[in-house]
């Protein structure tokens, strides 16, 4: 790559002239900006003190001491050194990799220690959210990254299925449900079970009211409601085998998996194991048990296990409530300790949202304790919360944005939109389909993971699917003009793979495309390196809008020097293939014609 030579001779330019040690890598090299002459750029500015010269001479003495014949020229601007890049190098990088369909992208070897990465972990009281779609979208983006990163990647999800949550579902569906069933109701079961959680709420909450009423406090109501005292009754037959409940338990549970199956499905989503909390929680009790035995956690008077975290910064946390019924922290400690020997993996990933930090500031450091040194293998991926116009959804209240309403709405918004440009004249009937769908979700999910993990974002569908602007429709309609293009250009007995010799000099708007091209080994390793699909997106984004650029100044079809015509089909074939694969990162499918 350009930029290491340029790192090394700089290196070795400093040293000669200034006598200053500067390995290669911390030497920074940025890519230009716009409105300056140049491809890479040097700040000469923290070697200005040593050199004791002034930031213009400095740039002069290291511009003129680069001796590079990928090096065409240079030129100053105060303490700003800009190199340009010969056409031939950029040519010669287009001759190596036309024909390469997966440039850019390493295979994983899959005998190296894998990255387990969890996303999705649904309760089976509700169904899939908008905000289990970022989850899902994230996770599932994450994993394809590494996985073009050349990381062996295992994608598991573990199943919230037992808990309180889940009992409440339970207990209300005895309660008021009268024997409805998803076949009776005609609901998706994960929507059936999830209405009786609300109706919970509902019902729990006027207890609630009746109590303080009563003249109870309000946190005294909440803990003797009969309701919640029931369905913490439930969940201990529950843990005990009660057979009657697990009955209950399995029939309801097996109506949510139905239906996230079915969700799923239609968000392009999948794992290569699933885990369920109810399997993996037991496994957990014996890393307590043996926390208490090693003395690094304590048991209080009423029977719970807690472990001292005040020396950490923290304060104590509870494992083991004194009914014996576990917590959240107690699933996670088995289920990290049985990923770990099951897969013998390099890093476990958690994708949780940032509510959850101090829960996994908490995991890392119980594992510590109970002697783990793979603890700070742990990493968890923190990602901001979703939220809407009018605020933020809650799940108890029934006011959340149902995964499957959204992706049928944006389907039909797909259509609408598509009609309205006229972009699916020549298809038929089931391809336009196909075409509504996978606009659809590209809008979705583009508009999700373009924006950074770790910040909170707004979600307007509407701007999502506009064909203009930084969108996923925007980006999957170039690569469907692009494929036409592509398609005249073989017709016309245009060879793809075969290099040809150009008589004339780059236009700035082809190598502005090639240094795209250029760039996406470099922009994939420094994605997956901060696990961030947001840097993918927005490169096919710059990528697209220069190709476009592009195109519409430029001749292709119509260039009358064949070997130019030749190139210029075979530098558009370059840039779809690219877009077909960082969009694949994403999880978005491109279409060959619009």
């Amino acid at each position: 790559m350009i930029v290491n030579k340029l790192q090394k001779v700089i290196s070795e330019s400093l040293k000669s002239l200034y006598n200053i040690e500067a390995e290669p890598d911390s030497i920074t090299i940025q890519t230009t900006k716009k409105e300056f002459e140049g491809d890479y750029t040097l700040v000469v500015f923290p070697y200005v003190k040593q050199a004791r010269k002034s930031p213009e001479m400095v740039a002069n003495e290291i511009g003129n001491a680069v001796k590079l014949p990928e090096i065409s020229g240079f030129n100053v601007i105060k303490g700003f050194l800009n190199f340009s890049v010969s056409d031939s190098y950029w040519l010669r990088f287009v001759e190596e990799r036309v024909g390469d369909t997966s440039y850019g992208m390493t295979t994983p070897d899959p005998t190296a220690s894998p990255v387990v990465i969890e996303y999705s972990s649904p309760n089976t009281n509700k169904p899939l959210h908008l905000g289990h779609i970022r989850n899902n979208l994230l996770g599932w983006s994450v994993s394809q990254l590494l996985a073009a990163n050349g990381t062996n990647v295992k994608k598991v999800n573990l199943v919230n299925d037992r808990g309180i949550h889940i009992c409440k579902s339970m207990l209300a569906w005895l309660r008021y449900g009268n024997g409805e069933t998803p076949e009776s109701s005609g609901m998706k079961g994960d929507h059936l079970v999830g209405k009786y959680y609300v109706e919970f709420d509902k019902h729990y909450k006027a207890e609630i009211q009746q109590l303080m009423a009563d003249g109870k406090d309000e946190e005294t109501a909440k803990k003797e409601a009969p309701l919640m005292v029931e369905a913490q009754s439930m969940l201990k037959r529950w843990e005990d085998g009660d057979k009657e409940i697990r009955d209950l338990w399995e029939k309801m549970n097996s109506w949510v998996y139905a239906g996230f199956d079915e969700t799923y499905a239609r968000l392009g989503v999948g794992f290569d194991k699933i885990y369920y909390e109810s399997n993996t929680y037991r496994l957990g009790k014996e890393l307590v048990q043996k926390g208490l035995d090693m003395g690094v956690l304590f048991r209080k008077e009423d029977g719970s296990v807690w472990c001292d975290l005040t020396a950490d910064g923290l304060d104590q946390k509870l494992l083991l409530r004194r009914d014996g019924t576990s917590v959240y922290m107690t699933q996670d400690l088995g289920t990290a300790l049985l990923r770990h020997n099951e897969f013998g993996a390099e890093q476990l990933v958690y994708v949780v949202g940032n509510e959850q930090d101090y829960h996994f500031t908490v995991l890392k450091l119980v594992l510590g304790k109970l002697g783990f040194d793979w603890a700070d293998k742990v990493y968890h991926l923190s990602y901001g919360m979703v939220e809407l116009p009018n605020g933020k959804m809650k799940s108890r209240e029934g006011t959340v944005v149902d995964a499957d309403d959204l992706i049928t709405e944006m389907e039909r918004t797909a259509e609408e939109m598509s009609l309205e440009h006229g972009k699916n004249d020549e298809l038929t009937a089931e391809q336009q389909k196909h075409l509504y769908h996978i606009l659809a979700l590209g809008a979705l999910k583009y508009f999700i993971l373009k924006v950074d993990p770790t910040k909170n974002m707004l979600f307007n569908p509407a701007e999502s699917i506009d064909f203009n602007g930084n969108t996923g429709p925007f980006i999957q309609y170039t690569h469907a003009r692009i494929r036409s293009i592509v398609r005249k250009g073989e017709a016309e007995g245009i060879d793809l793979g075969k290099p040809v010799t150009l008589k004339s000099a780059l236009s700035d708007k082809e190598k502005n495309i090639i240094k795209n091209l250029y760039d996406l080994p470099s922009t994939v390793r420094q994605a997956a390196q901060n696990y961030s699909p947001a840097m993918i997106a927005n490169y096919a984004y710059e990528l697209a809008k220069n190709f476009n650029s592009f195109y519409q100044d430029t001749p292709i079809m119509r260039e009358p020097d064949s070997d130019l015509k030749t190139f210029r089909v075979q530098l558009c074939s370059m840039v779809a293939n690219t877009l077909r694969n960082t969009m694949n990162i994403l999880g978005i499918e491109v279409p060959e014609r619009m």
